[in-house]
């Protein structure tokens, strides 16, 4: 849900992820820790995709120095969103009474934000990491690389065997002139919220939310979109990368295992290409090189 105060100061998205984050730690099999911070990175990457116009894409890559080693999540502006952990396996003791995201993710990293906009080149941002908190560092990189004063509130409330329970967050911006009055009040009333996993396990809905931030100030509903776990890959893809091979590394293949199996690293599909899928292609590109190939 996206909404836009009336006076044109300030404008907010909030979203329930918790299917999508559930259908994404199965996949991967994520414990606790993990499952927790790849689902505050899911949540995150679904609010930076409702900022996007149709037809675009965003790309987030949180790099630490933890034992977690990397998140990687993609967004469309359609909803669609997928992602993985680098070890899906680390479980951390917890950190003051919440899963310790911040120390598997490491303290020292980058976060690097890719967006597809449709031009030649995608436009590219890095920070440091902030926190390791996953909301902080997206918040940190809105305010300090794109110049948008922000804050982003993300929540996972996680069972013990690491299914997800409740999953969702809030992205608020500051749109120039600025409200200052209006941000203050914001501001304070974020720094209240109880526990946002929490609330989210009760039931709220991204209205609720946004209800109880807005209180009292104006505003206006732009749009209300479905969020999905949806990965882009597909078998003609596959086949482009096995494709880019070329016809000597197709033939190794060929020799040495008879057959590909290539998993897809966001959701965990396995393509299996067999023997004479494999000598179907590399004849293929071999046309292809000699000028042969028939229409």
């Amino acid at each position: 849900m996206r909404i836009i105060t009336r006076a044109g100061t300030v404008r907010a998205l909030a979203c329930v992820t918790t299917e999508l984050v559930g259908e994404a730690c199965r996949r991967h099999g994520a414990r606790p820790t993990a499952a927790a911070a790849l689902g505050r990175a899911l949540t995150g990457g679904a609010l930076f995709g409702a900022l996007l116009k149709t037809g675009q894409r965003v790309g987030l890559r949180f790099e630490g120095n933890g034992p977690l080693k990397k998140i990687i999540v993609e967004a469309e502006s359609n909803g669609a969103v997928s992602g993985y952990v680098g070890v899906p396996q680390v479980d951390l003791p917890d950190r003051d009474g919440k899963l310790d995201v911040a120390g598997a993710l490491g303290r020292a990293g980058f976060l690097t934000v890719a967006k597809d906009l449709g031009l030649k080149e995608p436009y590219k941002g890095m920070v440091q990491l902030y926190s390791s908190e996953i909301a902080e560092d997206l918040a940190y990189y809105l305010t300090s690389s794109e110049q948008i004063p922000s804050a982003v509130g993300l929540g996972v409330l996680v069972a013990p065997d690491g299914g997800i329970l409740a999953g969702g967050g809030f992205l608020v911006q500051a749109v120039p002139p600025l409200g200052q009055a209006v941000v203050d009040l914001l501001m304070e009333r974020i720094g209240q919220l109880p526990r946002l996993s929490e609330q989210l396990a009760q039931g709220m809905t991204p209205e609720d939310l946004l209800a109880q931030l807005f209180a009292g100030i104006p505003y206006d509903t732009l749009e209300k979109r479905a969020l999905a776990f949806h990965c882009s890959c597909s078998r003609e893809r596959v086949e482009k990368a096995l494709i880019a091979l070329g016809p000597e590394d197709l033939q190794r293949l060929i020799e040495q295992q008879g057959e590909a199996s290539v998993t897809c690293e966001f959701c965990r599909e396995c393509y299996l290409f067999s023997r004479e899928e494999l000598e179907r292609i590399r004849k293929d590109i071999a046309s292809v090189e000699t000028g042969t190939v028939k229409h």
